[in-house]
């Protein structure tokens, strides 16, 4: 789910916002066209929209191969575990941290501009006119969310919302971490991260940017890009954290002799781009969503500022398919009184699911930012909190039973079309396995 504040001060052009089987898993939004995913007929769209959907369509068929591109424009160094996934010195832990050592504050508030530090960067003003095209009527569209809703709806797209990233230490003394958060909207991020990857594909198409005439902004191929700097610097852009889970099975009881691959498996979410508005065609860990409140109203955001109850809601809609709803316009979620979510975080307590933070890390072509998370169920475990695992769900295909063995890893991570947080993810288990699995 998604969603925000908007606050109005300016930064280099632009305003700013503030604040065992095969399944799949669903990505959240509010409607905010009842266009069709292709809008408006082809005959009715202007040059400038067509070129808009053009490049766009080769950013979903190519966002893979992109992102791989994307990540050679940064420091070798900034690399997470030879992934493509950026990340800041501090982010990524020596160790595995359990889920309860890491911190969490919120600050509602949005700290006020200053010179040295203008603001976030929204996508609205100059620096992203590239991405927005000009409508019939001569108007450039005001956001890259709004040429989506109009010219490529996906079937969940909705603006609620956000829990924003805004300072991220996982290296603390102790084998600790913080994460502070203050509250943004899901269309914020969108704005920023989709338009960024739709001008890295344009640029890597040869497109011409389309600014209007322009000759400042069409000399840089990149501008908004730039404007965003270094995607590790969270108070210059809008930061939605997504929290990417890697769910293990682990069945201690299967044969373990050399070479074999039946003790531990992992699950998997092919996203579908009909479906979803980011990272749709790749493969993802599952469950993976937008650290967000459960619903608009104002008793969720202290309610659900929880990460283990982010991560439990998403393994509820994404592994059995349960839908986005739970009454939380009416009353705050009684976490305790949901049975689902009283057995699983019974058993994080009985040490039958362990849930650790391998790091964070920043897409290169999106920004989109993840949490990178593993929960490791034993298989009795496992299989009786999910006997209802699903094969579809809102937003694509769930694989389940993927082998979780050295060969495994280096396909998924070498040569599969995975997200660069879930290849990182997947690595960085692998990494620590002896840890993980014992």
């Amino acid at each position: 789910m998604t969603g925000g504040v908007l606050n109005g001060s300016a930064s280099p052009g632009d305003a700013t916002a503030s604040g065992a089987q095969n399944n799949a898993a669903p990505v959240s939004a509010a409607p905010v066209s009842a266009a069709p995913r292709d809008g408006a007929s082809r005959g009715a769209r202007t040059a400038s929209e067509r070129e808009w959907a053009r490049v766009r369509g080769e950013l979903r068929r190519r966002r893979f191969e992109l992102a791989l591109t994307a990540a050679q424009e940064y420091p070798a160094a900034s690399r997470v575990a030879g992934t493509p996934l950026l990340a800041a010195p501090r982010w990524i832990p020596p160790r595995p941290l359990p889920l309860a050592d890491v911190a969490i504050d919120l600050d509602p508030g949005t700290p006020a501009p200053t010179e040295s530090r203008p603001g976030p960067v929204t996508g609205r003003g100059p620096s992203g006119e590239g991405v927005r095209p000009l409508r019939a009527d001569g108007r450039r569209y005001e956001a890259y969310t709004a040429v989506m809703a109009e010219l490529d709806r996906p079937a969940v797209f909705a603006d609620l919302p956000t829990y924003r990233l805004r300072e991220a230490d996982l290296s603390l003394p102790g084998g600790r971490g913080r994460l502070a958060f203050g509250l943004g909207s899901y269309f914020d991020a969108i704005d920023v991260g989709e338009a960024c990857a739709h001008e890295f594909a344009a640029r890597e198409l040869g497109a011409r940017p389309d600014t209007g005439g322009s000759p400042a902004a069409t000399a840089d191929e990149l501008p908004l890009r730039r404007a965003v700097g270094e995607p590790w610097d969270l108070l210059r852009r809008p930061a939605n954290l997504a929290i990417s889970t890697l769910t293990i099975r682990l069945d201690r009881s299967a044969d373990r002799t050399p070479g074999s691959s039946t003790s531990s498996s992992i699950l998997l979410h092919r996203r579908d781009p009909a479906k979803v508005g980011h990272a749709g065609g790749l493969l993802q860990v599952v469950p993976a969503g937008i650290f967000q409140p459960s619903g608009p109203a104002d008793w969720n955001v202290r309610n659900d500022f929880d990460l283990w109850r982010c991560i439990t809601r998403e393994y509820s809609e994404e592994l059995l398919g349960t839908a986005e709803e739970y009454g939380s316009d009416q009353r705050p979620i009684a976490y305790d009184a949901w049975p689902f979510a009283a057995e699983l975080t019974r058993a994080t307590r009985s040490g039958d699911v362990r849930v650790s933070v391998l790091g964070l890390g920043v897409d290169p072509l999106t920004f989109a930012t993840d949490l990178l998370v593993v929960a490791v169920f034993e298989a009795p475990v496992f299989d009786t909190l999910f006997a209802g695992l699903v094969t579809l769900n809102s937003e694509g295909t769930v694989l389940a039973g993927v082998p979780f063995t050295a060969a495994g890893v280096e396909r998924l991570v070498g040569q599969e079309r995975v997200q660069a947080a879930g290849a990182a993810l997947i690595a960085l288990a692998w990494q620590h396995r002896d840890e993980l699995l014992a």
